[in-house]
């Protein structure tokens, strides 16, 4: 594969397979790390919808890590899956425990879309360049998700019938068979 000619604030640089895979498995380390804070934050979240969005986000990102899994092994390489999994510690009680987790996984998204929106704009691979555009969509979503659900609502995929419950909370694992 060529070196290919991309634009970076004006400049022009080359851009060489091993850059590009070097970008991916940055790309997959850090969203890898994103979804095994939201699985520990899923655990430590009991109110019925808001640990559903959080089973929403890491169906979400299961299907992103699929995607980088698949452009890194089919650059010849394999991604690193060794991250370590982050402690999520509980300040407070209650809501306000609750809001102080949702706030930090809103800033955490929007600062992986600031750093990636203008790597990913200036790549020239078309096929890569849209499944991480599509990814930073999707993450900036679930930003807004973690900004609505530490300002309370809790309809953030739907509403329940009306006087539908909830059973008193979530299941403790995230599958169940």
């Amino acid at each position: 594969m060529d070196p290919r000619l991309y634009r970076v604030q004006g400049k022009a640089e080359l851009v060489k397979p091993t850059d590009l895979l070097a970008l991916l498995q940055d790309v997959h380390r850090e969203k890898l790390a994103l979804y095994r804070r939201h699985e520990r934050v899923a655990q430590a979240i009991t109110s019925y919808e808001f640990n559903n969005t959080y089973q929403y986000v890491l169906q979400r990102e299961d299907t992103h890590l699929a995607w980088l899994r698949d452009a890194i092994t089919d650059a010849g390489a394999q991604p690193d899956e060794s991250g370590v999994s982050p402690d999520v510690t509980l300040t407070g009680k209650g809501a306000a425990a609750a809001r102080a987790l949702f706030d930090e996984d809103a800033r955490s998204a929007g600062d992986f879309v600031a750093r990636w929106r203008p790597k990913v704009a200036a790549m020239t691979h078309a096929r890569h360049r849209k499944m991480l555009d599509l990814l930073l969509g999707e993450v900036a979503e679930h930003q807004r998700f973690f900004e609505q659900a530490s300002a309370g609502r809790v309809d953030l995929l739907g509403r329940r019938p009306e006087h539908a419950g909830t059973g008193g909370g979530v299941l403790p694992t995230r599958w169940v068979n």
